[in-house]
């Protein structure tokens, strides 16, 4: 069998990372895993009295169960769309072994961080989350580091539509 792909859609909240992630899956024909849907996943198990906060517990148990469930699929040679605000520091030590199993592709989404503030202003409230208090720190989207590893990379901009086009972006991931 063809090694598989691990696309890795990354980007700030409001960057569009989620959407492109479910559209690229679409077009691709494997699944997306979301980290923040995960985490939704675990609130709703978790029931009524969850508050979300930066590193509140289910934040920490989603980290190791997104990974485990990437990890999983590329054994089982599944190409995968894997979406989360990947930051350099916090998460290059749990994707560079997984080059190991798969081809990886890195998509990093950016926008304007007003437009950005304005979409996750304007989204509806998730119970799992509380990305609403990027809202309140005014640098939060200037001082987003960016995963950054030595396989091909994109830089995509969501700010009206995508910069490149998806169909380019599609071509990104397929190309050997």
């Amino acid at each position: 069998m063809a090694e598989p792909t691990l696309v890795i859609v990354s980007g700030a909240p409001g960057s569009g990372k989620t959407t492109l992630a479910h559209a690229l899956a679409r077009a691709i024909g494997c699944p997306a895993v979301c980290r923040d849907e995960i985490k939704e996943g675990m609130v709703h198990a978790f029931g009524p009295g969850f508050e979300a906060a930066p590193g509140d517990p289910l934040t920490r148990r989603t980290f190791d169960l997104f990974f485990a469930v990437i990890r999983l699929l590329v054994e089982g040679e599944v190409s995968v769309v894997a979406e989360a605000a990947f930051q350099h520091q916090l998460w290059k030590v749990q994707l560079e072994p997984l080059a190991d199993l798969a081809r990886l592709r890195i998509i990093r989404c950016r926008t304007e961080a007003a437009v950005a503030r304005q979409r996750v202003a304007n989204r509806p409230r998730r119970p799992a989350h509380a990305d609403t208090s990027v809202l309140d720190h005014a640098s939060y989207y200037e001082e987003f580091d960016p995963v950054t590893l030595a396989v091909p990379t994109i830089d995509l901009d969501t700010s009206d539509g995508y910069s490149p086009s998806l169909d380019h972006v599609l071509e990104f991931v397929s190309a050997e």
